[in-house]
């Protein structure tokens, strides 16, 4: 019995050596056939995802040089899925010739360092069509130690295409918005410029007024003397030449941050900021000596002259220091032209005064506050009257009786001038009849004529109206009239007062022109 479980024992231990192994070698069987398994998933699903993502693989040997590539790779280079293995010239000669060395460069660098490679190159397929592709890889080492890269290549053309007409686009937009903004700059330009001159308009002249608020700065405002003559005789060409002209003097003379423009026709005006008066002055001079110097003008020597008002800043708004200018610009051409002005208390206080007078004209002619005084006309060898001249008086409220010396001149600014003969007029027609209704003979009556009554359009009509006998109304004009120049109106009107039997006569003759 005792050798009996001895024997069992061994029996036991005999069959266990020879089952267990059986049993452990179909375990690792099993296992192993999961592995493949597992392997043959895994392996399916990067076949489809490479696939799918249009990515080939290959294989570099960098010992020998030899390349595998997938079907995936082969069909991205244009060559046929043979299996066939590749070289490096197989690689080398299918890249264009532009990228060639840049790749090579790439490819050498990761293969001296075994470090990441990644590059992007054109391929110049054998059919002339372009690839792009972007490759990468890692290096493996093998089991027998030999260094190979692993890496993945795909077809990037039709993003490389997307980027590049972004690019494209983005550029034509910036393109496109460059000539909008250059368009735009030019339409501001236009719009803020003489188109002659090239200097600043008074569209320019008012927004930089408008911002500026120093009390330092001063106008100086210029107007051509005889500019009208040139461009009347020689031509609107010779009047540009000559504004031409005029600007060039007038930027040569003043700083670079002194502000010039060309407001109209032939002014100008000139801002600075921070000049003393005598600076002022000496601009002005400087300004008035080089514009009186000839021009040549296709052989003609033009003339002309500058008057220019002057007004500093003292704490007036732009607007009101323009104004100030022109009537400093308007004093020194009442003073005898080619000269300048300054805007003073003095001005100032002229101005007040001639407004005043202005507003009591007008008020006048409402009140009918015009009157006629009676100047008789005697025949010197008879000493018998042969007639009255209307003399024009006006009868203010306050001040009595005045002469013309005192709002004449203003009227002529007011163009009130035609108004008040008018009135005169109708005034001496009443007193005449009333004369001859009472028995005072008076064979006939004189009544000045302003120039500016001649060039009414409508003088005839009213002369018609008032049903003047012949003979009995004589006109008095100054000389001037005749030699000034004027439009055909003039002649035309005077033509058909005389039809109208009215008289023309000259008044002060000899002490106009033909005093000379």
């Amino acid at each position: 019995p005792k050798n009996e479980a001895t024997l069992w024992a061994t029996v036991a231990l005999a069959g266990a050596l020879i089952v267990l192994p059986i049993l452990i070698a179909g375990w690792l069987f099993g296992e192993r056939q999961k592995n493949y398994a597992e392997l043959r998933r895994l392996s399916q699903r990067l076949e489809l995802a490479l696939d799918a993502s249009g990515i080939g693989v290959w294989e570099h040997d960098l010992a020998t040089s030899q390349l595998v590539w997938d079907d995936r790779v082969n069909e991205i280079y244009g060559r046929p899925a043979d299996g066939r293995p590749r070289g490096y010239d197989d690689w080398a000669l299918t890249i264009h010739p532009d990228d060639l060395e840049r790749a090579r460069r790439d490819f050498d660098t990761a293969a001296a360092t075994q470090g990441r490679y990644s590059s992007q190159y054109r391929l110049l397929l054998p059919d002339g069509t372009v690839r792009h592709v972007r490759t990468r890889a890692g290096f493996l080492q093998d089991v027998d130690d030999t260094p190979k890269m692993i890496g993945a290549e795909w077809d990037v053309t039709s993003d490389v295409l997307l980027n590049e007409n972004l690019v494209h686009e983005r550029q034509l937009s910036e393109s496109k918005n460059a000539e909008l903004e250059t368009a735009k700059a030019r339409i501001e330009h236009v719009a803020l410029h003489d188109s002659l001159t090239g200097l600043p308009n008074r569209r320019y002249l008012d927004e930089m007024l408008a911002g500026a608020h120093d009390d330092r700065t001063a106008l100086l405002h210029l107007d051509l003397d005889r500019f009208k003559h040139i461009n009347d005789t020689l031509g609107h060409a010779a009047g540009d030449a000559m504004l031409m002209h005029a600007s060039k003097v007038i930027k040569a003379n003043v700083r670079a941050a002194d502000f010039v423009a060309r407001i109209g026709g032939d002014e100008f005006i000139v801002v600075c900021r921070g000049r003393r008066d005598d600076e002022l002055a000496a601009l002005a001079d400087r300004i008035i000596e080089e514009m009186r110097q000839p021009v040549d003008y296709k052989g003609h020597q033009c003339r002309f002259g500058v008057s220019i008002g002057i007004a500093a800043n003292s704490g007036i708004d732009a607007k009101q220091l323009l104004v100030n200018a022109d009537l400093a610009l308007y004093r020194a051409k009442s003073r005898g032209r080619n000269r300048y002005e300054f805007f003073n208390e003095e001005l100032q206080s002229e101005i007040v005064k001639t407004k005043q007078t202005a507003d009591e004209i007008l008020g006048g002619l409402e009140r009918n506050e015009f009157i006629a005084y009676y100047q008789p006309q005697f025949d010197a060898n008879t000493l018998e009257i042969v007639g009255v001249e209307a003399l024009s008086r006006w009868r203010h409220p306050q001040r009595g009786i005045l002469g013309p010396d005192v709002f004449l001149k203003v009227a002529e600014e007011l163009n009130v001038v035609s108004l008040i003969d008018r009135t005169i007029l109708e005034q001496t027609l009443e007193n005449f009849q009333r004369w001859s209704l009472d028995g005072l003979n008076i064979p006939r009556v004189s009544v000045n004529v302003s120039a500016r009554r001649l060039e009414d359009k409508d003088l005839i009509n009213g002369l018609r109206k008032l049903a003047i006998k012949k003979g009995t109304v004589s006109f008095e004009l100054v000389e001037s009239i005749f030699l000034d120049e004027h439009d055909d109106l003039v002649a035309w009107n005077i033509e058909h007062i005389k039809e109208l039997g009215i008289d023309i006569e000259i008044d002060d003759f000899g002490t106009g022109y033909a005093s000379v």
